[in-house]
């Protein structure tokens, strides 16, 4: 008869290696988990929600007079430049020397940004974006009075110009 003796160390086996193994991999995906969260914190949606909720009527006449004006939007980006056609079918609006372009992202507010557009005659606008953007986007135009709105859905990445045009909801 013969006996067997196994002296190796136990690092040297193959089987605690493989009980070792998941455990480990949880751990090392928790670190990670972490990571991600820490360093993509979207900050909090808005910090007086319901001071928000009742200037909504506020807004909404906003749109309704961009409607009453006719006011449409042509949105043409080359790069960081972005260049407005403003124009009523009204007629008679008169368009004021800047505007406001806000580009607001869907889910990071942190990108979030707001451009001075200056004006060069006859309904056309010039501004430069802070930094490059890709993807989907809101775009509001406002005046700087606050009286019109024009607002809508822009996939940066397009080639094609967006087109605004007010839409008065009841």
């Amino acid at each position: 008869m013969t006996l067997r003796s196994d002296n190796q160390p136990w690092y040297k086996h193959r089987w605690p290696w493989i009980l070792i193994a998941g455990p480990a991999t949880v751990v090392v995906a928790g670190v990670i988990t972490l990571v991600l969260a820490i360093n993509s914190w979207d900050g909090l949606v808005t910090d007086d929600y319901y001071k928000q909720g009742m200037t909504v009527n506020q807004r909404l006449q906003r749109d309704h007079a961009a409607s009453e004006l006719g006011l449409h939007a042509d949105v043409m980006r080359a790069g960081q430049n972005v260049r407005l056609l403003i124009t009523s079918s009204a007629g008679g609006a008169a368009m004021p020397e800047e505007i406001t372009l806000k580009l607001a992202h869907p889910t990071r507010a942190g990108l979030d940004d707001a451009v001075k557009m200056v004006s060069e005659g006859q309904g056309f606008y010039t501004g430069k974006l802070g930094a490059d953007v890709s993807g989907r986007w809101l775009v509001s135009i406002e005046d700087p009075a606050g009286k019109w709105r024009l607002q809508g859905e822009w996939h940066a990445d397009s080639l094609d110009p967006l087109r605004l045009s007010a839409k008065a909801e009841k």
